[in-house]
């Protein structure tokens, strides 16, 4: 699917996103509480933010906080709920992110690897603009036909348009991570609309 689809796609549902979401509340919920302790006055980026839903609930314990996203109503609905003075958003590609090398301590990608076309690339963009001993923080959903409620998820987001370009498995992610050359320091299984496994990871 051509970006520019994906694009059209994601500002149509930047308005209902939040409650899309709810479902995932308790696991976010969570994962604030993990991030913030990873976060603790460093430089961030986040890629792929969607509505804030990471950023206007960590931002303030970070030293600064950019984040980022391709679709200008996601942008827009975050920027309604800015949180703290420390968090900016940008519009920007994940592939081709306008920022210089070694530039941030903490890279965060929540749920968004598996939709992206590229996400080797994305991976190598990261690798580019965190600093030498950084963090990649990259929530994922997993296992999206494990079980009778993530295969009838699943369908119903195709439906709706919303694609995945990638089905990784525990495993298989990690897997993937650790092929693009990421060591994962910290991984927890979260329970959400689909299985949702907390990573932590360093690049080698």
């Amino acid at each position: 699917m051509p970006v520019r689809d994906n694009t059209k796609i994601w500002n149509f549902y930047a308005p209902v996103y939040n409650l899309f979401m709810l479902s995932n509340k308790k696991a976010y919920t969570e994962m604030y509480t993990k991030i913030r302790k990873s976060i603790q006055n460093k430089k961030v980026l986040e890629l792929a933010c969607g509505t804030g839903l990471i950023s206007n609930h960590v931002a303030d314990a970070s030293k600064a906080y950019i984040a980022t996203d391709f679709a200008e109503n996601m942008l827009m609905q975050a920027q309604k709920k800015k949180s703290t003075e420390k968090l900016h958003y940008m519009k920007a590609n994940a592939e081709a992110l306008p920022f210089e090398n070694h530039s941030f301590d903490v890279v965060i990608i929540s749920n968004a690897l598996h939709i992206m076309p590229n996400p080797e690339k994305v991976l190598a963009e990261i690798a580019r603009v965190l600093k030498t001993g950084g963090i990649l923080i990259a929530p994922q959903f997993i296992d999206h036909t494990s079980g009778t409620s993530e295969k009838i998820f699943s369908t119903l987001l195709t439906v709706a348009g919303i694609r995945f370009e990638t089905k990784w498995n525990t495993e298989e992610y990690l897997d993937f991570l650790k092929q693009n050359r990421f060591r994962v320091k910290k991984k927890i299984l979260l329970k959400a609309s689909f299985p949702l496994l907390y990573v932590e990871a360093n690049y080698k």
